[in-house]
């Protein structure tokens, strides 16, 4: 995930207050909670893509033995990105591993299939799972006590329903602010004699 300079300086400064915790003007509080926002955007998009990735995984499994290349060359990928294979994938595999390549894979995912196994079944006998990342709702020292976290600022467009996680489209003058224009020259008035 890459940041610009404006979401860096937001990022250490809020990474400054959370250090020492400081009373925070609205401005900060909205920086904090548009990369907050943001965050979470790049987040949804990065599960929508590995969404993508693993029906295109599925496709061409389920199109074996033609689309062998495009199959082992896409698992491969998944792999590199955390993706645990599954049972379709050892099949798959089996069936392919008279090419060296397919044999490295299976022994391989072999390995990362028996791992992920044993630590979901470590997570359910101690009783953990893992709670989805939440939103920023409150940074200290930023919002009054009674506010909602969640209530926009401005109010809706006409005829268009907000959302709960619906953010305002921000106003081309809040992103670009208006030019300022060059003074003009002082006139100088010369007294008629």
């Amino acid at each position: 995930m890459a940041f610009s300079a404006d979401e860096l300086r937001v990022l250490r400064r809020a990474l400054a207050i959370a250090l020492h915790p400081m009373p925070l003007s609205d401005e900060d509080v909205q920086d904090c909670l548009r990369l907050a926002g943001s965050v979470d955007e790049a987040a949804g998009e990065a599960g929508r893509l590995r969404a993508f990735l693993l029906a295109d995984l599925a496709r061409y499994r389920n199109a074996l033995p033609g689309s062998a290349t495009g199959y082992l060359e896409l698992l491969q990928d998944a792999l590199a990105a955390g993706y645990d294979p599954r049972p379709d994938d050892l099949a798959a595999l089996r069936a392919l591993r008279g090419g060296r390549l397919a044999a490295a894979l299976l022994e391989r995912c072999q390995v990362l299939a028996e791992r992920s196994v044993r630590a979901r079944l470590a997570g359910r006998s101690a009783g953990l799972t893992a709670p989805p990342r939440g939103r920023l709702l409150a940074l200290p020292g930023g919002r009054a006590a009674g506010q909602e976290p969640d209530r926009p600022r401005t109010p809706a467009a006409p005829g268009r329903p907000q959302k709960p996680g619906d953010r305002p489209m921000p106003k081309p003058s809040e992103v670009f602010p208006p030019r300022r224009r060059p003074a003009p020259p002082p006139s100088e008035e010369r007294a008629a004699g």
